[in-house]
This record gives C-alpha cells, structure tokens and sequence, in this order.
C-alpha cells in the first residue's frame, strides 16, 4: 500500500470534520453561520437568471446555500440579500419563496405518506390507527390539523398507554392527508415504524419550521372520512 501523502491526510482530516456524529454530513447555515447536519437543512441553487430556488430534494445540480428551516431565520436572511453574499453573484429570491418552501415541505411529507401506503407501511381511519397501535409502536401517529381534538385525544392516549413516547404529526390539513391516501379527506392515519417513517420524521420537523402545529382544535371542526 502507498503511503499516504500530506495532502490526502489532509484531505481526510477536513472530511471527518465535515462529518455529524451520525456519520453525515454538516452544512454551515448562511444565515447564522450555524452548522447542522445536512438532512435537517434547506438547500438553495441559483437558477441561470440569477434567482434563488429551493431545493427540497437536495438533487439540483450547481452549487449550494443551506439554511436553517425556520420561517423567521429565512425571511432574516432575505431581509440581509443573504443569496448574493452566498452566491458571491446578485440573486434575487423568487416570488412568494417562504410559501413556495411551505407548499414544496407539505408536498415532501404527503408523498413520503403515499409512499408508505403503496409499500404498506401506512394505515387510514380512526378504528384502523387504533388497532394498529395495539400491535406494535407506530413510526409516526398522524393527525389532521383541523380534525377534532376528542378523537385525536383517544388515539393519543392509547398510544401513551401503551408506549414510551410515540411520534406524532398534526400540521398537514385533512385535504393534504387524503391526498397522499388518494381520499378527499383523511383526519387519522399511521406509519408503520419503518426506515420510511424516520424519512417522513425528518422532512416533517423541517416542515414545523415553517408551519405550526394546532394548540386549541375545536371539538366542532369535524371532518367525516369517506
């Protein structure tokens, strides 16, 4: 074996620093300057007519900006014309960029829900979440943002009944749900525990940067699934 030189040692030493304790890679937030791990982060490309464009997937080409996902750290970037400092060339966001990111992250969570129920990982209705439960410990227990409270409580506390701690999401509307299950409404549905559902776990927290859970669901706001 070749021995290694100095510039490969180096090379290597700066790729372990560049590496999180999990073994993944750590992008520096152009806007704090923070450093997080890269699956938390949101990434940015500059199109060719000098706009900034997000990149949800994180498979755009070209070079990248990475930010935090938080509402309030991106529109103080904006505020800052943080794209043409990250881009070292003037970039100009793109219309209505903090509601695009919203709607592409709610986009990345119902996919990533539609694809659990293709491969069967996912279960829909009320009855069906709570059985489901009484088997083995969910991967995530998911919840429409405008269901009602009450339903949502007995799920929840039989859940808690049964596990230590249990995932749960309830920022996505009944519509976005019944969506990704190809229904018009969806208010209970469950992944299974399952590398999917620490996907969905990951593209879920970055969505909650940018879009609140319900505090107070009215009993009222009921919505029958069909």
């Amino acid at each position: 074996m070749m021995p290694q030189t100095s510039n490969e040692a180096d090379k290597r030493h700066l790729e372990a620093q560049r590496m999180s304790d999990t073994g993944e890679p750590v992008r520096q937030c152009a806007v704090t300057r923070e450093r997080h791990a890269q699956s938390v982060m949101i990434r940015f490309v500059r199109s060719p007519d000098g706009f900034a464009v997000p990149d949800i997937a994180g498979k755009l080409g070209g070079r990248g900006a990475w930010i935090k996902p938080y509402r309030g750290t991106l529109e103080k970037g904006l505020a800052n014309d943080v794209f043409s400092r990250a881009f070292q060339a003037k970039t100009e966001p793109m219309d209505d960029l903090v509601g695009t990111i919203e709607d592409q992250l709610a986009r990345r969570c119902t996919g990533l829900i539609g694809m659990a129920k293709k491969g069967g990982l996912a279960v829909v209705g009320f009855d069906q979440v709570r059985a489901s439960i009484r088997k083995q410990k969910p991967g995530w227990i998911l919840h429409a943002s405008d269901g009602a409270k009450d339903s949502r409580n007995k799920v929840q506390f039989l859940a808690k009944a049964i596990y230590d701690g249990s995932e749960t999401a309830s920022a996505l509307t009944s519509e976005e749900l019944g969506m990704a299950f190809g229904r018009p409404h969806v208010v209970h549905a469950l992944i299974t525990k399952s590398p999917l559902a620490k996907s969905f776990g990951l593209a879920y927290r970055r969505l909650l940067g940018f879009r609140q859970e319900p505090v107070n669901e009215r009993s009222a706001d009921k919505r029958s699934e069909r």
